[in-house]
C-alpha cells in the first residue's frame, strides 16, 4: 500500500516538476515576445514622426533632396523590417538619416528657432530613450530567456516542448556604435 502511494506521490512530483518548468519557460518567452512588442511601438512612433520632421525641415532646405530622400528610404526600411536584425539594421539606418537631417537643420538658424521644429524634435528625442530603454530591456529578456531554457532540468523540457529556438539579440548597426569617443585635451 505504502509502495503504491510512493510512486503516485514521485508521479504527482515528477508532472508537477514539468507542469512549473513549462510554464516557466512560457512566462520567458511571453515576457521576451512583449519586449520585442515594445521596440516595435516605439520604432513606428519614431517612423511616424519623421514625415513631419522631413516637410518642416523641407520648408527651409528645399534643395537637400538627397538627405530627404535617404531619411525616406530608411524610414520604408524600417517600416517593412521583418525580424529583429532587419529593424535593427533599418533602426541603424534611420538614425545616420536623422544625423543628416539635423545636420542640414544646424545651417539654417530660422528652422531651429522654429516652434514646430523644436517641438518634433523633442518628441523624436524622448522617443529615442524610449527607444534604448526598450532595447536594453528586450536584450535583458532574451538573455534571461536563453539562460531559462539551457539550464538542466529546463532544457529537456524545452526541447520536448520546442522552446529551443533561439532568439537574436537587438543590437543597432549604427557606424560607430561601438566605439568609443577619443577625447583629446
Amino acid at each position: 500500500m505504502w509502495g503504491i502511494i510512493a510512486v503516485v506521490a514521485l508521479v504527482v512530483l515528477f508532472v508537477g516538476g514539468i507542469i512549473l518548468l513549462f510554464n516557466k519557460l512560457v512566462r520567458y518567452r511571453n515576457r521576451l515576445d512583449n519586449a520585442w512588442h515594445q521596440i516595435d511601438v516605439q520604432l513606428n512612433r519614431r517612423a511616424d514622426l519623421i514625415p513631419n520632421l522631413v516637410e518642416t525641415v523641407k520648408g527651409y532646405a528645399a534643395h537637400e533632396k538627397s538627405t530627404f530622400e535617404m531619411v525616406t528610404k530608411a524610414r520604408s526600411a524600417l517600416m517593412s523590417a521583418g525580424s529583429v536584425g532587419e529593424s535593427a539594421k533599418a533602426e541603424g539606418m534611420v538614425s545616420e538619416a536623422l544625423k543628416s537631417l539635423f545636420a542640414v537643420a544646424e545651417a539654417y538658424p530660422e528652422l531651429k528657432a522654429n516652434q514646430n521644429f523644436l517641438a518634433l524634435q523633442e518628441e523624436l528625442s524622448g522617443t529615442e530613450n524610449k527607444i534604448s530603454y526598450a532595447r536594453q530591456f528586450y536584450n535583458d529578456s532574451v538573455m534571461a530567456y536563453d539562460i531559462a531554457r539551457q539550464k538542466f532540468p529546463a532544457n529537456v523540457i524545452a526541447g520536448i516542448f520546442r522552446f529551443n529556438e533561439p532568439r537574436e539579440y537587438f543590437e543597432p548597426e549604427t557606424p560607430g556604435y561601438k566605439e568609443v569617443p577619443k577625447v583629446d585635451f
